[in-house]
């Protein structure tokens, strides 16, 4: 490759790396949902290889808003509260899963069916508005929501 071909193929490829930045966001999901649900709830892997950020909102096509929201129990009660940004370490990983942080799709627009791809736009403070596709997966039993990642197989 002539040194003026490497150039060209430089100034190309520097604006999309440029434009990833230090926020990777990796396995996004929900689960389905029935047609009398007008929630749903996605998760998330935040990977941040640069400074400290914030998550600051989200929105995506198939519902009306989307929220920031934490989960926990509290005197074997349930506690779910909005929240207005998730910290994310610098170097560091944020993940948002069923049982914790999460984010809550309020007024779905339809059903959300398995295998479905859904875009989703993530906010953050410094790195900017983020996409991502939200896959679609099976939903859990009743009574065993937020505990699929604690079974060790």
């Amino acid at each position: 490759m002539s040194v003026r071909n490497l150039f060209a193929a430089c100034v190309l490829v520097a604006p999309c790396l440029a434009a990833a930045g230090p926020i990777e966001l990796r396995d996004a999901y929900a689960h389905a949902t029935s047609t009398a649900q007008p929630v749903g709830a996605g998760f998330v892997n935040i990977v941040n290889s640069g400074t400290a950020d914030r998550l600051l909102g989200a929105s995506c096509s198939c519902s009306q808003t989307v929220e920031l929201h934490s989960m926990s129990m509290d005197g074997g009660v349930m506690k779910m509260r909005k929240l207005d940004a998730i910290d994310i370490p610098a170097k560091g990983k944020v993940t948002l899963e069923p049982g914790g942080v999460h984010l809550m799709l309020i007024g779905l627009k339809a059903p959300l069916a398995e295998g479905q791809d859904v875009p989703l736009e993530l906010r953050f403070d410094k790195a900017g508005a983020l996409k991502t596709v939200v896959k679609v997966k099976a939903r859990v039993p009743a009574g065993h929501e937020g505990h699929e990642h604690m079974h060790k197989h």
